[in-house]
């Protein structure tokens, strides 16, 4: 992709104003030269464009809060004094992997008064004799040459003074968003719960209404019939006593009856 789209690509939808960060490694640079990056801007803090086939940076716009440039793994060969006169605020350049090959195209870095990290792995001034001491005696501002100090002590961080601290800033901004996204969402979810839970106490109540009714319907219905076997037991008692009494009264009836010819006997023996 040629650069010039590229920058228009990463500008989505903002002003040049608008961007702090801007990242175009391994576009297409023509003619080995800075295409579509313009002044505007001018808020610019960090600039990356490794491998892109850079030459020259004679193309390169005044950024005045620039403070890390990454050129690495491009062509660049000399032609330093336009970062020294248009990123005056840059205090960490990588320039690994160019065509650097001697200490005098190092001279107008002296310029950037806030350069503290400055790297040229894999470039040819790094075979030279005394390298490390000589870049450090003609830049005495910079604390790393190539990740480490003079006392060979590593950085702890090749980041701008402040871009981390923004950087993860932003990040916290974003979890708390997130956050508060995810309690809103447990609250919603929470709710539904509750109302779910609701609704199902209320089916259970009505289930539990539901079966009170037919216990209290099937206790009707025992004791209508128990009732009822009480009536039927009550008529048969009935039934039984005036049988009882039907079978006395014929039994008194007999009895009297036979009085009556006992009593028709004995006046036919009197009177013979």
């Amino acid at each position: 992709m040629e650069m010039e789209k590229r920058i228009n690509l990463e500008l989505r939808n903002r002003k040049p104003a608008e961007v702090k960060e801007l990242v175009l490694d391994n576009c297409r640079s023509d003619d080995g030269k800075i295409i579509g990056l313009t002044a505007e801007f001018q808020n610019l803090e960090f600039l990356s464009m490794i491998n892109v086939n850079l030459v020259s940076l004679d193309n390169l716009p005044k950024l005045p809060k620039l403070r890390k440039l990454e050129l690495s793994d491009n062509r660049i060969s000399g032609g330093l004094e336009a970062l020294a006169e248009r990123t005056p605020s840059v205090t960490h350049l990588n320039l690994s992997g160019n065509k650097i090959k001697d200490l005098s195209t190092l001279e107008p870095l002296k310029k950037l008064s806030m350069l503290s990290s400055l790297d040229l792995f894999n470039c040819e001034v790094t075979l030279l004799l005394d390298y490390r001491e000589s870049v450090l005696e003609l830049l005495p501002q910079i604390t790393y040459l190539d990740g480490f100090d003079a006392d060979d002590q590593e950085a702890l961080d090749s980041d701008p003074d402040g871009l981390e601290e923004e950087d993860e800033d932003e990040l916290s901004e974003d979890e708390d968003e997130e956050d508060g996204d995810l309690d809103e969402e447990e609250v919603d979810v929470g709710e539904v719960n509750g109302d779910e839970d609701d609704d199902e106490e209320d089916d259970d109540s009505d289930d539990d209404d539901v079966v009170e009714a037919e216990d209290d319907d099937e206790d009707e219905e025992d004791d209508e019939e128990g009732g009822s076997d009480e009536e039927d037991e009550e008529e048969e008692e009935t039934s039984r006593g005036e049988k009882r009494k039907r079978e006395v009264g014929e039994d008194e009836e007999e009895e009297d009856d036979d009085d009556d010819d006992d009593g028709g006997d004995d006046d036919d023996d009197e009177e013979e």
